[in-house]
């Protein structure tokens, strides 16, 4: 598990539309990055709908939020057209918020679907008081 303090590990993954996405391409803004078990289950559904209704604070916060399952991409593309996501792709339901030159400044190991917009974005009012 990524600890906060760590460097948060460069990635490229296929976003829903088969397009690369790597880490290393949004240094300069924070990311929120959530691991969810699987595309259109009851959980994964509340947790992914509630970024996609907390946008405007995450673009208040100059926050990237980016999903990602163990999903195939066509799995992923059916939910992320069902629910009006945006960009899509780990296992454990947790959360890793990463500042804008790429440490992990907070980790959400445990996170429940319902309250992750709150801890996220808690998370990145506190990040942004510290910069």
């Amino acid at each position: 598990m990524i600890e906060t303090g760590d460097t948060a590990p460069d990635f490229e993954l296929p976003d829903q539309d088969g397009q690369i996405v790597r880490l290393s391409d949004l240094r300069g803004r924070p990311v929120v990055l959530y691991f969810h078990p699987r595309a259109d289950t009851p959980g994964c559904t509340t947790q992914a709908c509630g970024v996609r209704d907390h946008l405007p604070d995450y673009e208040d916060a100059d926050a990237v939020v980016l999903g990602a399952s163990p999903d195939p991409v066509d799995a992923v593309k059916r939910f992320h057209d069902k629910q009006g996501l945006t960009t899509f792709r780990g296992v454990q339901r947790a959360t890793s918020i990463i500042d804008p030159e790429g440490n992990v400044a907070h980790v959400i190991p445990k996170v429940s679907p319902k309250t992750h917009d709150e801890e996220a974005l808690a998370a990145l009012a506190q990040l942004r008081e510290a910069a």
